[in-house]
């Protein structure tokens, strides 16, 4: 393991979990379209983060260029949770706040 980035790889994962989950959650909503941003963001937010975590764990040179894209994605991502009241939405807003803040540290 690199012990440099665990916490960042730590909250990658964690968001990626999360996102997925709530995507999931999502397409069982009674109006699942107005759930369809929600759910892209969840799916691409999950795919960014799993792959951040990845190129840190190999302490890849665009590791950190990859954290400042996914910290990206994870507000986008986080916004567009917040403002839905479900609680996997929630839960997935507060995931992607500190993930991205997690991975602008990294990259600082």
């Amino acid at each position: 393991m690199n012990q440099r980035y665990q916490a960042c790889i730590d909250e990658c994962l964690a968001c990626a979990m999360t996102c997925e989950a709530c995507a999931s959650a999502c397409l069982q909503e009674e109006n699942v379209q107005i759930m369809a941003r929600c759910i892209e963001l969840d799916r691409d937010c999950a795919d960014l983060c799993r792959l951040a975590a990845t190129l840190m764990q190999r302490d890849s040179r665009v590791a950190a260029d990859l954290c400042i894209v996914c910290a990206s994605i994870c507000r986008a991502c986080g916004e567009e949770c917040a403002g839905h009241e479900a609680g996997h939405c929630q839960d997935c807003a507060k995931a992607c706040r500190s993930c991205a803040e997690a991975c602008e540290r990294m990259a600082a």
